[in-house]
């Protein structure tokens, strides 16, 4: 497993490698060009981090927590930030001891996010790591609008032999979903994961349906540990955050799984979401394979990003 993990790792330092350069480089001059703290160099570091997709906001919180600490700690060296920085990111990201809570419960995980992110394979890789814990998992293919949807879901189920639940396409999301946990229920399953359609263009439908989905699994399943996760393309940068925003806007969102991070210049984005929006990032996918999707970690992160030793 733990070679399994810095595998991972490796893939991730290598996906962030275009956000490190836009970053890390532009810090290096930084550090090496200024020989004192003052104005300007507090004005090229903020314009570094806004420029790696941190975003505005982002970018304050960590400038405010640096000024202050240089005050604190009377410190004098340029260099001396490098570690403060990466410090108060990892601070910022960190997902506390309770964020995988669902996985110590009979639990119902509903899967986001608009078509092309990345959700389906996200919801398959997340049932095989999950069956491989020796955790029994039921997939319900309640994104109905889109009969590949189905079809890719009914495969990744098979390669992560796991069960799933399905009707046709068109057929009615919340039927699928009264159908899956009936299952879930009489075949004890640990976890239920129902990948749901995520039609942002039509928010009304949206909330329609996830709120009728939303009421059976209320009603059906009143004792199942409910976790919520919008998916999100990690190339797209500020549009990620934009559309995370928009999903809180019809769903209680407990999580982000953050995809597409293999090549990616814009990889900062997971800090923005984090500390903008106040959802943690719970899993990063950087490729293609059934364990390029991982639980987050703020240390690896950051390690990755920065190259802090």
């Amino acid at each position: 497993m733990e070679e399994k993990k810095r595998g991972f790792f490796g893939r991730l330092v290598d996906g962030l490698a275009k956000t490190r350069d836009n970053i890390v480089s532009g810090m290096d001059s930084i550090f090496s060009g200024f020989s004192a703290i003052d104005e300007d160099f507090y004005e090229e570091l903020e314009e570094i981090l806004i420029m790696g997709d941190l975003g505005i906001q982002t970018t304050m919180s960590i400038m405010e927590d640096l000024r202050r600490r240089v005050k604190e700690e009377h410190i004098k060296e340029p260099a001396q930030c490098r570690q403060i920085l990466a410090e108060s990111i990892r601070s910022q990201m960190d997902l506390g001891e309770n964020a995988y809570e669902f996985e110590n419960h009979r639990s119902v995980v509903l899967v986001i996010g608009v078509n092309g992110v990345g959700k389906t394979t996200s919801v398959g890789k997340l049932a095989g790591q999950l069956k491989d814990d020796g955790r029994r998992v039921i997939l319900a293919a309640a994104d109905t609008f889109r009969a590949a949807a189905i079809e890719q879901l009914t495969q990744w189920a098979h390669k992560a032999g796991v069960e799933i639940i399905a009707q046709q396409e068109g057929s009615d999301p919340a039927a699928v979903i009264y159908d899956a946990v009936a299952a879930a229920k009489s075949r004890q399953a640990d976890v239920l994961i129902c990948d749901t359609a995520g039609r942002l263009h039509n928010k009304k439908n949206l909330m329609e349906e996830l709120k009728k989905i939303n009421r059976i699994i209320d009603k059906e399943y009143p004792d199942a540990y409910r976790e919520t996760l919008v998916v999100l393309d990690g190339t797209t940068g500020q549009n990620a955050l934009a559309q995370a925003r928009q999903f809180m806007e019809v769903a209680d969102i407990t999580g982000i799984i953050l995809t597409k991070l293999d090549g990616t210049a814009k990889g900062g984005i997971a800090v923005a979401i984090q500390s903008e929006l106040g959802i943690p990032v719970k899993y990063v996918g950087v490729g293609e394979k059934i364990d390029d999707l991982q639980k987050f970690d703020s240390g690896d992160f950051v390690e990755a990003l920065f190259k802090v030793e």
